[in-house]
């Protein structure tokens, strides 16, 4: 699906801190970054999205607008006020979209899926926000005693980014600028002007890092001080007389298969043999000898189910794969490199985008170059779970 850059983000961030601890929360780092940069980054990969609008304190203003990775996304960097509402108000008048996005600033994991999620409502309702059911029980507590429990039935936990169209939003804005109260989001904002707002399913990654504890969670999300291994894995087999090449987890029955124990399959091989390096657990020959029986002819997917409970044992979850394949024939084009990336993301339970598999098949040397074999090589990163 192509997606149109139809909304404009403004990106919230000209609170106080004081939960906390005082302090600005969003220069603290998650493995790196800091707060603020995660989420502006995590904002613009969202291909919905036209234009960012960054609401600070008028006191930071000059010096955001002179931070590199700001001017490189493009963010324009404008002045908030008091009160939440007022910051949305500021950001609102810079936004030139039909759509427009608020988002904390304090949420660093939102994902491009919701914010395609939410842009969708929007466009089909007017106004949408992303929510979650709330699961845990409900108790009301007079200082530490519990009096009485609350019904969960129909609550749920707003998140952000929460959308609506561009004139909603300033009408509501308007109309509440100069009262009293505080309005905690712009769902409560738009709903004080009469505008129905639908929700849209949220995502529990997106969390919003107000405590100590929070910004906790938050680094383990990000895998800070997770004990990440790279590792590779390499094999290479000879055709045979055969027919019916399995590569990559496919059957392409045109081919000539290659020679070995198993099926023969060299990619499925390399990814055992990286899988097992990162686990410290040797090699594909010492775990499935080429002397027993009971895996002569065997499908190499059933081996990397066999690798993969040993490196769960091991504490480990797999990140990305890299695969590259050496073989002058058969062609493999985008389509079977593609289904490869599939079935390996299925096996080791990553999602396709995070693996790459690519073939070179001109300027080889040796027996890939002849013809006579496939090679393949492989990339694993994993981290500790």
């Amino acid at each position: 699906m192509t997606h149109q850059q139809i909304a404009d983000a403004v990106i919230v961030a000209a609170g106080s801190s004081r939960r906390m601890g005082g302090g600005d929360k969003l220069s603290l780092t998650i493995a790196g970054r800091p707060i603020l940069r995660w989420t502006l980054e995590a904002i613009a990969a969202a291909p919905e999205v036209a234009r960012i609008i960054l609401v600070t304190a008028p006191a930071r203003v000059d010096e955001l607008s002179a931070t590199p990775w700001l001017a490189d996304l493009g963010a324009v960097v404008v002045p908030g006020g008091r009160r939440r509402q007022d910051s949305v108000a500021a950001g609102i008048r810079s936004a030139v979209a039909d759509i427009v996005l608020v988002h904390d600033a304090a949420r660093p994991f939102v994902s491009a899926s919701l914010v395609s999620r939410v842009v969708a409502g929007v466009q089909r309702y007017g106004a949408a926000i992303p929510a979650l059911p709330v699961v845990d029980a409900l108790k009301r507590v007079d200082g530490l005693q519990i009096s009485a429990s609350a019904d969960r039935a129909g609550l749920y936990r707003a998140q952000t980014p929460q959308g609506a169209r561009r004139e909603l939003l300033v009408a509501a804005a308007e109309a509440h600028a100069h009262g009293d109260a505080d309005i905690p989001d712009e769902a409560d904002l738009l709903a004080r002007d009469g505008v129905a707002v639908a929700i849209v399913a949220g995502d529990a990654d997106n969390i919003k890092v107000t405590l100590p504890q929070d910004l906790a969670m938050a680094r383990r999300l990000a895998g800070e001080g997770a004990d990440r291994r790279v590792a590779h894995g390499r094999d290479s087999h000879p055709f045979g007389p055969d027919d019916g090449l399995r590569l990559g987890g496919l059957l392409i029955e045109q081919a000539p298969r290659l020679q070995g124990h198993s099926d023969g399959d060299v990619v499925l091989h390399a990814l055992c043999d990286a899988l097992l390096a990162a686990g410290g657990g040797g090699d594909l020959g010492r775990l499935f000898p080429s002397g027993q029986q009971h895996t002569r002819g065997i499908d190499s997917r059933e081996l990397v189910h066999e690798v993969m409970q040993r490196v769960g044992s091991a504490g480990l979850q797999v990140e990305s794969v890299d695969v590259t394949i050496e073989g002058a024939r058969p062609r493999l084009g985008g389509q079977r490199l593609d289904a490869m990336a599939s079935v390996i993301g299925r096996l080791v339970g990553v999602d396709p985008a995070c693996v790459s598999v690519k073939a070179t098949t001109a300027n080889l040397s040796g027996d890939e170059g002849a013809g006579r074999v496939i090679s393949a090589s492989c990339l694993v990163s994993t981290v500790s779970r």
